[in-house]
C-alpha cells in the first residue's frame, strides 16, 4: 500500500458518504457519530486480541478494518489524509519519548 492506494480509497469513500443512508455503510457511519466511535473502539480491541494472540490473519482483517474506520473519521472530521502524513513527516525526526513528551506542550 501506497498514499496513492490511500488517497484513491479516500475519495471513493467521499462518495459513499454521498449516497442514500440504507445503501452506504460509510454515509450511516458518518451520519451516526456514536456507532462510528463504537465501531473505531471495536475494531481496535479486536486488533489487540489478535495480536495478543499472535492471529496473524485476525491482524490482518483487524488492521483492514480499523483503518478503514480511522478513514471514516478523518472524512466526518474534514482532515485529509495529506495532514495525517505531513505530521508523521515532522516527527520522524525526533524520538518517540520526545514526540510525546512535547504533546501536552502542543495542545494547550
Amino acid at each position: 500500500m501506497n498514499d496513492q492506494f490511500v488517497k484513491e480509497l479516500f475519495t471513493l469513500l467521499k462518495e459513499r458518504a454521498k449516497t442514500n443512508n440504507k445503501k452506504s455503510y460509510t454515509s450511516q457511519l458518518i451520519n451516526n457519530p456514536d456507532l462510528l466511535a463504537k465501531k473505531l473502539g471495536e475494531e481496535s480491541s479486536e486488533l489487540i486480541i489478535d495480536f495478543v494472540k499472535q492471529n496473524k490473519k485476525g491482524i490482518i482483517n483487524e488492521s483492514a478494518d480499523l483503518l478503514y474506520h480511522l478513514l471514516v473519521i478523518w472524512l466526518s472530521s474534514g482532515v485529509d489524509p495529506q495532514e495525517i502524513w505531513d505530521e508523521l513527516s515532522n516527527r520522524q525526526f525526533q524520538s518517540g519519548i520526545e514526540e510525546k513528551n512535547n504533546r501536552g506542550k502542543k495542545y494547550e
